[in-house]
């Protein structure tokens, strides 16, 4: 539901300038709901033991199924009436075609691609398995004297430290991830790209994958060895595959926007470099006509991501360098000050003012956070406070200090600048730096304060409240500074909260 809501509202040209009313329907709301209680209920432990015989058979597992399709069918129309389905049908074909195939198609394929992942023989994930055992047993041999290795349990390593090398080691995910990724990015901006030729770094970046992950776990064992098992399985094993994965990825999609035998020549140039001469202009055309054609991302976007993706970047070095206790957590100030200081002049155009309105919801926020779990379960358990209480009393306060001023400083400012000054803008219009805050839509207030509580784990649901309260402040008061205080508001009282109680965990 979510999606067919993104696709009508952003995602399609004919129905960007249409808007129906859409009532709810509460008839068909509660049958809807009527329909699903009956659908959990025959799940449900407290169903009678012959009704959970019989939904067991054939006939009880199609009924079964037929209640829940009728439900989310109910569900649909109670949000939006049939007239506005058969409208948005007709006017998205044949776009709706291509999504029910590629969606029959994924639900196909499921089942054989996993086969190829968990079936122990004869198989490309165990013939990976096999590659990548025999690759990292070349690689180890080259650095360990004392390697010791077993191919029928595929465990390698030495007498201090072992790893088997499964399936799910075999890079399968990572090259499927990385297949995934060129493929669409190549066919998102194929009208840019040289074909057959553009095709040829699809293969080229599948290697660099498959070589990255041979590394990865050739590094695992050597840091296990080392004498840091914790750091190796707790920190490196979790986070080296996505930083592959991004480097990988990254360098084809830099690679495809440098290397011009893999470009056509109308894209190899801009026409927002300079302006055009007037006589080198199409008959009936404007310069600012000119202009568009060539109209790419604001040139403000690296000022307004930068500093969020720096403080990505810096976490995934300071975690693959960690165990339970993240020692490198200063990394992630250092790297968002250097990006926040880089681009400083494009930052005096916002509008940094606030009132006492920000504290006061930034406050709000900061309950919001706290009480359902305290409330619940009191104190989490967490690893944080004993390795701080390990450590010696500089390195301590140290440590503290670097996470106060990233709490207060450069995580809100970072944050505030990718979510509610790029994305919620972003989502209405291109060039989004020109856009007032006032003008950011309900809609994108919503998908930006989603991806801002996706990012917060198991807090989502409290992450995306504060992203919504910080973006309609935002969108109230027409600047950027009182969803920073706001949002630094919350983070230093969470703090305080933090290192008053002992509830780590919240950290």
């Amino acid at each position: 539901m979510v999606a067919f809501a993104v696709f009508l509202g952003l995602g399609h040209s004919k129905l960007k300038g249409q808007y129906l009313a859409c009532p709810l329907s509460g008839r068909l709301l509660g049958a809807h709901f009527f329909c699903f209680a009956a659908n959990f209920y025959s799940r449900s432990s407290a169903a009678p033991l012959a009704c959970g015989a019989w939904f067991a058979t054939t006939a009880g597992k199609i009924a079964d199924s037929s209640t829940l399709l009728v439900a989310i069918t109910l569900l649909a129309l109670a949000c939006l009436p049939l007239r506005s389905w058969v409208s948005a049908i007709r006017e998205t074909s044949p776009s709706w075609q291509f999504a029910l195939v590629a969606g029959i198609t994924e639900g196909c394929l499921r089942r054989p691609f996993w086969l190829l992942w968990s079936a122990p023989n004869g198989t490309i994930g165990h013939a990976l398995s096999v590659a990548t055992f025999n690759s990292v047993r070349s690689v180890l041999r080259q650095l360990l004297p004392n390697l010791v290795e077993d191919s029928t349990s595929w465990t390698i390593g030495t007498q201090r430290f072992l790893v088997a090398v499964k399936p799910q080691c075999s890079g399968m995910e990572g090259l499927g991830l990385i297949l995934v990724f060129t493929v669409v990015w190549l066919w998102f901006l194929r009208k840019e790209w040289r074909f057959p030729r553009a095709l040829l770094l699809v293969p080229c970046a599948l290697c660099a994958m498959w070589v990255l992950n041979v590394a990865r776990i050739a590094a695992l064992v050597l840091i296990g060895n080392a004498g840091a098992p914790e750091v190796a399985m707790i920190g490196f094993h979790s986070v080296a595959g996505w930083v592959a994965f991004t480097t990988v990825a990254l360098i084809f999609s830099m690679a495809t926007q440098k290397l011009s035998w893999v470009r056509r020549d109308s894209f190899g140039t801009t026409y927002l470099s300079a302006e055009p001469a007037i006589g080198a202009m199409p008959p009936g055309s404007s310069t600012a006509n000119v202009l568009g054609k060539g109209a790419t991302e604001s040139a403000a976007t690296a000022a307004y991501l930068v500093p969020f993706l720096a403080i990505l970047g810096a976490s995934f070095v300071s975690k693959a360098a960690s165990g339970y206790f993240e020692w490198l957590y200063p990394l992630r100030f250092v790297a968002a000050a250097a990006a926040l200081w880089s681009f400083r002049a494009e930052y005096r155009k916002l509008n940094w003012r606030f009132d006492w309105v920000a504290p006061t919801v930034g406050a709000a926020i900061f309950l919001v956070w706290i009480v359902p779990g305290w409330w619940s379960h009191g104190l989490a358990a967490n690893s944080l406070g004993p390795a701080l209480a390990s450590l010696s009393t500089s390195a301590r306060v140290t440590w503290i200090v670097f996470r106060l001023a990233a709490a207060v400083v450069t995580v809100p400012v970072a944050e505030e600048l990718a979510f509610r000054g790029y994305l919620a803008r972003r989502l209405v219009k291109r060039d989004f730096d020109d856009l007032p805050f006032t003008r950011i839509t309900v809609l994108s207030v919503v998908l930006s304060s989603a991806a801002f509580g996706l990012m917060h784990g198991q807090h989502w649901i409290a992450g995306m409240l504060a992203g919504v309260a910080f973006a309609a402040l935002s969108k109230w008061r027409g600047r950027i500074g009182d969803a920073v205080v706001a949002h630094a508001t919350s983070n230093l009282l969470l703090a305080g909260w933090v290192l008053l109680s002992g509830d780590w965990a919240e950290w």
